[in-house]
Order: structure tokens, then sequence, then C-alpha cells
């Protein structure tokens, strides 16, 4: 590069500086950045979270098209921003970059560029750095901001849910503020993350606290993208969103809401997403049923969570028998039943945990001795062998079918308890 073309870059890269920090002095967003940026660079310009989901863009749709090709957009479109070098990863005859968009050691997003025509020169890369700083000072100001409104948004509808919040004027006024519409059938939709994908960040709060936050910010995104007078509110351990149910749904009732939304969120599970759980509610077709609804939402996802483990979506019309063992209010009642009826067989040791395996398997088959037997893979002489045990420790149970229904409920009650 001559010296001529290097302080035209130097120039360019100033005034690119001057224009974005007078774009957020003035409250500018990251809309107006990525289109100075694109711009004054002559490149295309995307903000997308740290896990690649687009906050902000300005880019063609043959651009996309370009990079949906490369194989960097995943089906629900979030960039695949793990699979790009940060010094710059080829895209037919361009090249695209992207830059850590970070204050006060936290990674808030990533600056992703992209000429279509060859490399990214040097000095664009710095001045791509300079707009990366800039973006930076611009959402903490946003995150700051968010951070108050989600706090008023969640205390509000915990007043709801609490049924603290019955003036109808009250609540009107507060919705319409929010930009919400909760005159209309919803399904209450409780998600949390699976405490196993966490696991690598038990040591520090401030880690765990951040994975939250981006969950729900997830959450909000994705309930904006099907409509944008949805709630979607964080409640510290668990997001909850009220989704729109359209009349007519074929059951599970908001079936497909729900599955395009947790589609959505998961993405193709790249960029670091870490896995979460679902309970979806019963329709509460008008504001006086959500309380209800969101409890019948957070025992779907706690009890998925204990039958079918991490990453379920449970709907509580779906729960079955679990779902009125979850009213019982005293926990240790369902114990003390599991242990009246299942005595040894209820213990937490690997020889009582195989014995309930095989009574599984003979209450699926109707204690069909012949079928079980080839179930589990046993020669038929050692499974008369274990229903001899059984019936010793539990009773008749080839021949008593109300014993056998009150060891199948005892069965589910040890699901539940974990």
């Amino acid at each position: 590069m001559n010296d001529e073309v290097a302080l035209r870059s130097l120039a360019r890269a100033d005034a690119l500086h001057r224009a974005l920090t007078h774009l957020v002095l003035e409250g500018g967003d990251l809309e107006q950045i990525a289109r100075e940026v694109a711009t004054a660079l002559e490149c295309e310009v995307c903000f997308i979270t740290p896990d690649g989901r687009e906050r902000a863009a300005h880019l063609r749709e043959d651009s996309r098209a370009a990079l949906v090709a490369a194989d960097l957009v995943d089906p629900t479109g979030r960039i695949r921003v793990e699979r790009m070098d940060a010094d710059g990863t080829p895209v037919g005859s361009g090249q695209i970059r992207h830059f850590t968009v970070g204050a006060a050691g936290v990674d808030h997003a990533r600056l992703v560029a992209y000429d279509p025509t060859g490399p990214l020169s040097e000095s664009d890369a710095h001045a791509l750095e300079r707009a990366a700083i800039v973006a930076a000072l611009l959402i903490t100001r946003e995150e700051a901001i968010t951070a108050i409104e989600n706090k008023y948004r969640g205390d509000f509808l915990r007043e709801l849910f609490l049924r603290r919040a019955e003036d109808p004027a009250y609540v009107a006024e507060h919705a319409e503020a929010f930009g919400w519409d909760l005159n209309r059938p919803v399904v209450v939709v409780v998600a949390e993350l699976d405490p196993e994908g966490l696991e690598g960040e038990q040591s520090s709060s401030a880690k765990r606290r951040a994975w939250q936050d981006r969950f729900a910010n997830a959450w909000r995104q994705v309930s904006r993208t099907i409509d944008e007078r949805v709630p979607a509110v964080d409640f510290s351990s668990e997001v909850v969103t009220l989704l729109p149910v359209a009349e007519g749904s074929e059951p599970p009732a908001g079936a497909a809401v729900v599955r395009r939304a947790v589609e959505a969120v998961q993405g193709d599970r790249g960029g670091g997403r870490l896995p979460f759980s679902v309970g979806v509610s019963r329709v509460a077709p008008t504001m006086s049923e959500l309380p209800e609804a969101y409890q019948q939402a957070r025992r779907a996802v706690e009890i998925g969570r204990r039958v079918r483990g991490g990453s379920s979506t449970t709907y509580f019309d779906q729960l079955g028998l679990h779902r009125l063992l979850a009213l019982v209010p005293d926990p240790a009642e369902l114990s003390a039943y599991a242990q009246d009826i299942l005595g040894p067989l209820a213990e937490r040791t690997p020889e009582a945990a195989d014995l309930r395996e095989t009574l599984r398997v003979l209450l699926d088959t109707n204690f069909n001795v012949a079928e079980a037997a080839r179930a589990q893979f046993f020669h038929y002489n050692t499974m008369r062998y274990r229903v001899g045990k059984l019936q010793r420790l539990l009773g008749p149970l080839a021949t008593d079918p109300h014993l056998r229904l009150d060891v199948a409920v005892a069965l589910r009650v040890l699901e539940i308890a974990g």
C-alpha cells in the first residue's frame, strides 16, 4: 500500500470514528451504526449476539444468500460465528471477519463484516475494531436501560400471577406501556436452563448470570419475531413467555407456536448455546386464568425434566398421572406412599433399581413373562425367577390387578421424586 492510499484509509477510519461517536451521543442505535460502517467501508455489516443471533444488520439479500451457501447460517437464521476465523474466512471471492464487541470484561456481541469483492484490508480491520468499541459503549448504555425496564416488566407479570393486579385500568395501562396484548388466549411457557449445562459455570455466579441474561434475550428476540406484543420476561432462574394460541389449533394447544419458538431459541446448538427445558400450560383464555396457567407450566417443566431428562418440552395436559401426583401438596406423603407399596424396591441401590426396571417391563407387557424376558434379553427361566422374587417382596402381582395399579402408581411417584 502506498502512502497516499494509506493516508486515505486512515482519514476514512478517523471520519468513521467521529461519525459513530456522534451517533452514540445523539442517541443512535445499532442499526444506524451498521449502516454508517457499511457505507463508509463499502462492505456488509451485521451485529450479532455472541452465539450468533442477529441484532442489527446492513446486509443485502444476495450477501445473506452467499453466507447460507457457505454454510455460515443455520436454518433458524443464526450466524455460525464459531465457524469463522477471526483473521478472515473466505466466502466465494470475498471474505468475512468478526470482531468482539466487549466492555469491562463482558462479551456483549460480535461485529461481522463481509466484503463480497475480496479480503478486508488491515486499515478497514482497524476501523472495524474501533467501530466495535463504539458499539460496546452503545450496548452497555442500552442494556442498563433494558435491565431497569425488564425489572418493571417482571414485577408487573409477577403481580398478575399472584393476583395482586386485578384493577382493569391498572393492568391495561401497564400492558399498553409495555406493548403487550393480554386480551387473547395464550399458553404460558416456562423455560429453564438445564443444570447439567451449567456445570462448568458453578464457580462464577457472574458467568451464570450472563448465561441467563443471554438466554432471556434470546427468548425476547424470538418472541418479537412471532408477535411484537408477546410478553417475554426473565424471572432470574426462568424465562416466562405468553405465546398466543390460534383458534382451532391442533392438540396439544399451542404446539405449533411453541415448537417454532423453541427451535428458534435452540438454533443448531452452536455458538456455545446451553440446553434448556420447557413447560407449557393449558390455554388461558383470559387474564384471570394466567396465575393457574403459570403454575401449570412450572409443574410441567419440573416433572418433564425429572421424567424425560433435560432438553425436554412438556405440556401440562400430557403429564397424565404425573399431573395428578403433582397436585399432592405434601411431597413427604408421596414418598411415604411409595415406601409403603414398594418396600425394599424403593431403596436407592443398584439392586433395587435393577428390579424396578424388570417390574416396569412386566407391567408394560401385562405380566407376559416370555415377552418381558425378550425385552430385557433374559432367559425365560431367569425372568420367572425374578417374577417369583418380586411377588415375594410385593405380593401376588400376576393375579391381582389392583395391586399392579398401586405398584405402577408408586413407580411413577419415584420418578417425580427423582
